[in-house]
């Protein structure tokens, strides 16, 4: 069999940190990356395309990956990008949207510790990542700790700990044991041919409810531009009308042609909000559910569908559609 070929794509991040005196910051290259991986059996490319820390990484760096990425789908059997753990997960849903129906497997990795470090996960996570570039079915995906997990179903869940990343509602595609890769999912064909469309609106807003929240501020938001909200409400999917009417705050928004995502701020497993009274005021209002989807998934989602100028009723349409696992419609 012939030896895979990969590329790639070093952003920074935590995994290529050294010490200075205003603390850890991105310092290592690909290739310095590389050399200490150890013994890896495959073709590598390395191209270094950014040096930031991942809290700096805003949509600006998005569509640069994106084109990275796409100016080389034809030219490597994997592409593996080392990136930073804190925003990781909000890359890998962006790139899903950006970059539908990919050619090529696409794995973001990092580490909780910097690679020069004698006790770092990062050659682990490194060699875990090109395994995944040159096994996995085409798509995006995160490699951490072990475990293959489709990006858009990514969540940093711990600051610390070597485990940072969860497969929130679904399984990890594949994992790694004993036998090696071990995949979980069957391998679906790439329907169609991958186009890179990186137009999005960043106009948005993430808000979690809390008790005495006021729907007033949603209004202000809007008044002030902001084109799409999502908001994390309670459990399954309730929001408050007694005092502080927020399903009101979302029939104004509606009316005024502003989108607004309701999902829940409980991690695990979907929302529904036919279930209650305060869930259903909610949807009776506008709101569009985001199901079991990822905070990171619904707010790149809604980026991406208002870069492309849809309205309230495409964007539920669009929020009602899977892209590429990121919602269970069943």
């Amino acid at each position: 069999m012939a030896e895979k070929s990969l590329l790639m794509l070093s952003t920074g991040g935590t995994i290529a940190s050294v010490n200075t005196k205003e603390g850890l910051a991105p310092g290592e290259s690909g290739q310095d990356l590389l050399s200490l991986v150890g013994n890896i059996p495959y073709q590598i490319t390395v191209k270094d395309i950014l040096n930031l820390d991942s809290s700096n990484i805003q949509p600006e760096e998005w569509q640069l990956i994106a084109k990275k990425v796409y100016q080389y789908r034809n030219d490597y059997d994997g592409i593996v990008i080392s990136h930073g753990t804190d925003t990781m997960a909000y890359t890998a849903s962006m790139l899903t949207f950006m970059l539908q129906h990919i050619n090529l497997p696409v794995v973001l990795t990092g580490s909780q510790m910097p690679i020069t470090q004698p006790l770092s996960d990062a050659p682990d996570n490194l060699k875990a990542a090109f395994a995944a570039a040159a096994q996995c079915a085409p798509g995006i995906y995160v490699a951490f700790d072990r475990k293959i997990i489709r990006g858009c179903r990514s969540v940093k869940v711990r600051t610390t700990a070597f485990n940072a990343f969860e497969s929130v509602n679904v399984p990890p595609v594949a994992e790694i044991t004993s036998d090696g890769l071990v995949m979980n999912e069957q391998p679906k064909p790439v329907d169609g041919d991958c186009i890179l469309n990186t137009k999005i609106d960043t106009n948005v807003a993430l808000i979690k409810l809390f008790p005495g929240f006021d729907p007033h501020i949603i209004q202000a938001m809007a008044d002030n531009g902001t084109r799409g909200i999502v908001i994390e409400a309670y459990g399954i999917g309730g929001m408050t009308y007694i005092r502080r009417n927020v399903a009101a705050a979302i029939a104004n928004l509606s009316r005024a042609g502003i989108p607004v995502i309701a999902s829940s701020q409980v991690l695990y497993e979907k929302s529904d909000f036919t279930r209650y009274e305060v869930g259903r005021q909610a949807l009776l209002a506008g709101a569009i559910s985001a199901r079991d989807m990822t905070s990171e998934s619904a707010i790149t989602k809604l980026m991406w569908a208002l870069g492309q100028g849809m309205n309230v009723e495409q964007v539920k349409q669009f929020f009602q559609t899977d892209v590429a696992g990121e919602i269970s419609l069943k």
